[in-house]
């Protein structure tokens, strides 16, 4: 690692043993330098006030309150800071909050370092990007706010289909996978449009991660209900 070029982080987490391992893997894999680590969120503002880090590791659950709620703070949002969200839960509500409130990316624990890599260089090359780009065309705009994850497959993209959406979408059948789920349900879980889910669901039936079930009931049309196929099919990690 060249020290003088290091971008600064903060890791935010409450159990020291994988805090130290965060640490570890960030700075022997990349040109970062780990410049604190709090255990809750008053150490973390005390960290970004000192430090003002490029790059936040943000855990949700912290002994006093939820990391998501630091995402939208003035505090956070006065520091040029990306965040990358971490949660023991598959709680579609905090994911879709923490997205909407601008973090970089999320990842769910435990915490695999094959995503936490592919997570890294997607916000190194955004760095390198903003650090290049010069005229603001839509190319350029294309470059610096849609880099895709090293091990996403290039099809959503070609089919208007937003990689992180998708992954919300299809992380609601894994956690549940026994659920048959209607398009409003869906919609309501992930946070998204009637339109727009409608869209990723068929898609998601198209390449195998869910199958359509119809349900009769006694009057007017049938119901479309969408099922996780077991073990099949593309899904967005």
């Amino acid at each position: 690692m060249n020290n003088s070029s290091a971008l600064d982080v903060v890791i935010v987490e409450d159990e020291p043993h994988l805090a130290g391992l965060h640490r570890d893997f960030i700075e022997q894999n990349f040109n970062l330098r780990v410049v604190g680590i709090a255990a809750t969120l008053e150490q973390a503002r005390s960290l970004l006030r000192l430090h003002q880090p490029r790059l936040i590791l943000l855990d949700n659950y912290l002994p006093d309150g939820q990391g998501v709620d630091l995402i939208d703070s003035p505090l956070l949002k006065s520091v040029e800071c990306s965040v990358i969200f971490i949660t023991a839960a598959s709680d579609m509500q905090t994911c879709s909050q923490a997205m909407r409130s601008g973090a970089f990316d999320y990842i769910i624990k435990p915490v695999s370092f094959h995503r936490l890599r592919s997570s890294l260089e997607r916000f190194m090359q955004l760095v390198q990007t903003l650090r290049n780009v010069k005229v603001v065309d839509q190319r350029a705009l294309d470059k610096l706010f849609n880099l895709p994850a090293t091990d996403t497959p290039s099809a959503p993209s070609a089919k208007g289909i937003e990689p992180n959406t998708l992954e919300l979408v299809q992380r609601a059948f894994t956690t549940k996978p026994d659920v048959s789920w209607s398009v409003e349900q869906v919609v309501e879980e992930v946070g998204i449009s009637k339109t727009t889910g409608r869209r990723y669901l068929e898609y998601c039936v198209e390449i195998g991660f869910i199958a359509v079930e119809m349900q009769y009931g006694n009057i007017g049309h049938p119901r479309r209900l969408y099922r996780k196929i077991a073990d099949g099919g593309k899904s967005a990690s």
